[in-house]
């Protein structure tokens, strides 16, 4: 019996050893992995970043890349279709039109949604959330949906010219379909909440305290106003500016819709030339250019006002 026993407690001093040496082993793999992101941390920023730059390697640089060899090559390396795109006037013509109804749009967007991101920036929690409801309502409906819903509103049997006859304003309907004027309306519709929100923002961040400090110094509501809250909200301006006026100049759905034939944007020239002319060629050649302009706008403005304050940043 007292050979079993001593063999029984062999066997537990041996299983009691074989799990301390699991557990020290454990913990030295724990401690050399909290050791090496605590010595590296750029490794662990690496390591929750790599998804993130997966998905945008497969979904934005490789089709980018796939359109710019397009460009160039056509049984070899070749450069007509940028020739082509030089020495057609009416290339030209559309980039001018695209980035009319961009500047148009932009302008507009700014005017409209400064005051009403300023009026949501001083108003109570309770206030501005139910507000902030009716800036996102487009949000939740499609673009689609919006531009059609336009249409009803604007043609010329249209609800605004039928109220704008009865009311004797005018004497034959206004034409607001298939121009720039329809383009215009349903862009900014589309595009207002993209200026809004980076205004506000922005506006947040801005002490009330200074326009006060500046009333108390003798300063109307007005010129206090003007001299110390607008300046502090322009790196609001700029990046809903930038936001907007990127994301105008790429517009298809709103343009194709309730723009004609003198109003042909840029996005809209290329759809023709994939779906009607079959020209992959040409229609990547027009769209590395536009990425080209809007690239070399992104770096003016970087320049200029710098991407670090978009955000209200210092």
């Amino acid at each position: 019996m007292e050979g079993v026993d001593s063999q029984v407690e062999r066997k537990k001093l041996r299983g009691g050893d074989e799990k301390l040496t699991i557990s020290r082993a454990s913990s030295q793999t724990t401690a050399f992995g909290r050791g090496a992101f605590s010595r590296y941390p750029n490794l662990r920023n690496l390591a929750f970043t790599v998804p993130i730059l997966v998905v945008l390697l497969i979904l934005f640089v490789l089709p980018i890349s796939r359109i710019i060899v397009r460009s160039f090559y056509e049984s070899g390396f070749t450069l007509k279709h940028y020739l082509h795109i030089l020495h057609t006037p009416v290339y030209f013509r559309i980039f001018i039109i695209t980035f009319r109804i961009a500047f148009l749009v932009t302008a507009i967007c700014l005017v409209a949604g400064y005051p009403v991101a300023y009026l949501l920036s001083k108003v109570s929690p309770r206030r501005g959330n139910l507000l902030m409801i009716f800036v996102m309502l487009p949000f939740w409906t499609s673009i689609l949906v919006r531009s059609y819903a336009w249409m009803v509103l604007l043609q010329r049997e249209g609800i605004i010219n039928s109220v704008l006859l009865k009311l004797g304003l005018i004497d034959a309907p206004i034409k607001m379909m298939f121009n720039s004027i329809g383009v215009t309306v349903g862009m900014v519709h589309v595009l207002l909440p993209f200026m809004i929100l980076p205004l506000l923002a922005v506006m947040k961040g801005v002490d009330r305290n200074l326009l006060k400090a500046a009333e108390n110094l003798g300063a109307s509501p007005f010129v206090a106003w003007w001299k110390v809250f607008f300046p502090l909200s322009l790196p609001g301006v700029g990046a809903g500016s930038l936001l907007v006026f990127m994301m105008a100049i790429g517009f298809f759905i709103t343009p194709s819709l309730l723009g004609g034939r003198t109003d042909v944007m840029i996005s809209m020239a290329i759809e023709a030339q994939v779906n009607d002319m079959v020209n992959w060629g040409l229609a990547s050649s027009m769209a590395v250019v536009l990425l080209g302009v809007t690239t070399a706008i992104f770096f003016v403005y970087d320049r200029i006002l710098g991407l670090d304050k978009m955000w209200g940043g210092v």
